[in-house]
């Protein structure tokens, strides 16, 4: 007897009592290849298809990635990427045919399938000045007016739900409050939200979300704050994690609550791997705290060395709380040089990245600014980053870089609601994900970011197709 259930939202081992064997129901079937290759040049190209056989015990010797379709985790929320100031204004630069590339490259039937969308409440540093939505001290909020988002932030965001449509998942994120309610008295550089303001700054997303539903753009979700470890050179407010789990469980939860917004999915943490795991056990610790929050985001900064970010705090985070959803909330490739915009390894780090985010829990995956100029900016203090798509304003030329096709081996072919899938793999250089659509179609994402060329298996309950993985590739397998 091969299955017994046990699940949960994020992520659960299911064993179906019922089920037949994957190839009893898909015999004769064969798989898509979609490829890229740097060395080749080959970006997201179809390749055929693949043959599966019978191959019972594989060898040690045998280059293998197994999936077991009997063992299904969390469900998929979705993938995206920020609509930030810097990347509005950037859209609002170019060419009406570019504008209208770029928003079908990313939400549209053709393009890579992203369906969320977050933005900042406030400026950050992706913004080209620093401003609030309220007059000094207005400590009613009389004066709250979005006009500044009006400009270009929410007509690119109104232009990716036309695009979506029903899937359309946006959520939020602040910087800071305004200077006039921190102790610092200044949007930059860190500081604390003064205790007298607590409730004013829970009723200022309040007011920040009906003004954005009356304009037709519904909330899905928050982040209560970006960053709240960081004292920046720009845009940020310190929270310990006993401060934050005190304003969510006395302010900003019952605020929503009460204002009819009990739907919207908060998130705290929103911060790096590194202390995900102290963040929500100590925040979350309190039952009347945690049931206003829905998931614990992070981001992937942590650490210079990619290859050994803390993924398995994610892992140890989920089994603590397997009712609240993990969603990575930012990441992007700091430093920008323009010269270098075409470098594949900007695409492994993505794809590194997102595989092993998704087989440790993660449910919600958010790039950072879906566009970028030609200075990686614009940027109010110099922060300069790399984005998938990076557009010339002078030239309104637009650049793909790699970042765009690696996100895409997943976002294009595993849809919301797809329901991640056992897998592994028995060589270190071969990284792997398995998800199952709500079709039935099987979609297994594989990549090389070694310097050897590898042949390997696709193995499944004793099938198995031949492919090659070559050094510095990715490609997504369609069964």
């Amino acid at each position: 007897m091969k299955k017994l259930i046990v699940s949960c939202f994020v992520i659960g081992i299911a064993f179906n009592a019922n089920a037949q064997n994957y190839w009893k129901k898909n015999a004769g079937k064969t798989a898509k290849i979609i490829f890229t290759h740097a060395k080749t040049n080959e970006k997201m190209v179809e390749k055929g298809t693949v043959k599966f056989e019978k191959m019972d015990q594989p060898k040690e010797t045998d280059a293998c990635v197994f999936v077991d379709p009997d063992f299904k985790y969390q469900k998929l929320i979705g993938i995206g990427g920020a609509i930030t100031d810097a990347s509005a204004e950037t859209f609002y630069k170019l060419p009406k045919n570019k504008q209208k590339e770029i928003i079908e490259a990313y939400y549209g039937k053709n393009g890579l399938g992203y369906t969320v969308v977050r933005t900042n409440m406030n400026s950050c540093d992706f913004s080209s000045d620093s401003y609030t939505y309220v007059t000094e001290n207005d400590n009613s909020l009389k004066s709250f007016n979005i006009a500044h988002d009006e400009k270009y932030k929410i007509p690119m965001i109104k232009e990716a739900q036309k695009a979506i449509g029903n899937d359309f998942t946006f959520y939020f994120s602040p910087w800071s409050p305004p200077a006039w309610m921190k102790s610092n008295k200044n949007l930059l550089k860190g500081g604390r939200l003064e205790n007298q303001y607590y409730q004013t700054w829970a009723d200022y997303y309040i007011k920040f979300i009906k003004e954005y539903e009356k304009r037709g753009i519904n909330i899905w979700g928050l982040t209560i704050q970006n960053e709240p470890m960081a004292t920046q050179s720009w845009e940020s407010c310190i929270y310990t994690a006993e401060e934050e789990g005190e304003f969510l469980k006395k302010n900003l939860g019952p605020t929503l609550w009460k204002n009819g917004f009990k739907d919207k999915k908060v998130m705290i943490w929103d911060h790096n791997r590194d202390l995900i795991y102290q963040r929500a056990t100590t925040t979350l610790s309190d039952p009347e705290t945690s049931k206003y929050a829905s998931g614990i985001g992070y981001h992937w900064y942590e650490t210079w060395n990619n290859k050994t970010q803390l993924f398995d705090n994610l892992l140890e985070t989920q089994r603590a709380f397997p009712e609240k959803f993990l969603a990575f909330t930012e990441g992007c490739k700091e430093q920008f040089d323009l010269t270098k915009i075409y470098d594949v390894s900007l695409g492994e780090l993505y794809g590194r990245n997102m595989i092993n985010d998704f087989n440790k829990g993660t449910a919600l995956w958010t790039d950072w600014n879906v566009l970028l100029d030609e200075t990686g900016g614009p940027n109010h203090v110099g922060n300069f980053c790399f984005a998938p798509i990076i557009a010339n304003t002078k030239t309104g030329e637009v650049h793909y870089t790699y970042e765009y096709y690696y996100v895409g081996h997943v976002s294009k072919y595993i849809k919301p609601n797809a329901r991640r899938i056992g897998t592994s793999s028995n060589r270190a250089a071969l990284t792997s994900t398995t998800f199952m659509n709500e079709n039935g179609q099987l979609v297994t994402v594989i990549m090389n970011d070694s310097d050897n060329d590898i042949d390997t298996n696709l193995w499944i309950e004793g099938m198995s197709a031949k492919l090659s993985a070559p050094a510095h590739s990715i490609q997504t397998v369609i069964l």
